[in-house]
């Protein structure tokens, strides 16, 4: 006979070895419709990004990077791991280059890096240099709406005809999004 259990709490029997468990027989499972079972500390969703579109900032004013992803959280209390390996480079005529990153939600700043690659003065001749920029971040957007992480770069100085440069000879950079359960 199927029927409908309706209860605030379950919890296991105070005389059992184990108050505190509740046991699922082997061969049963829970079930619930997407976002309705929800176990703090586990992985809800997991999304990624990929791009390798070559991207060059030569403004000290931050630009988007084309590195982005879109994540709608299942739980308003959750929190979201955003873990992101960017390619990124500078390169000058003369003096010192750097560049810096930040990283949004939507449309807010939640992280700023300076300095990400640097190059310092040493002469006139044209100079590069590339790396992967690496970041881990926990954030807790506290919304079930659509929200959107992305990159953004700038140049330190235009003066010396420096270009942060990002995805350099169309290498991939990635970001990944977890939703955690709280």
């Amino acid at each position: 006979m199927a029927g409908t259990l309706s209860v605030q709490k379950i919890q296991g029997l105070a005389t059992s070895a184990t108050p505190t468990t509740v046991e699922i027989a082997s061969g049963h499972k829970i079930s619930g419709v997407s976002g309705a079972i929800s176990v703090p500390g586990s992985i809800v969703q997991v999304i990624s990004g990929i791009t390798t579109t070559y991207t060059n900032v030569a403004s000290t004013t931050f630009a988007d990077t084309t590195l982005t992803a879109t994540i709608t959280p299942k739980f308003s209390t959750s929190k979201i791991l955003i873990i992101i390996s960017q390619n990124v480079g500078s390169d000058r005529d003369n003096n010192s280059a750097a560049c810096s990153l930040q990283l949004l939600r939507d449309s807010t700043v939640i992280q700023t890096q300076t300095y990400i690659s640097f190059i310092e003065a040493g002469g006139a001749s044209a100079t590069k240099s590339v790396g992967p920029w690496a970041v881990t971040h926990l954030d807790s957007p506290s919304t079930t709406s659509a929200t959107t992480y992305k990159t953004q770069g700038k140049i330190t100085s235009t003066s010396n005809n420096g270009t942060a440069r990002f995805q350099w000879d169309s290498g991939a950079s990635h970001i990944t999004l977890m939703e955690i359960a709280q």
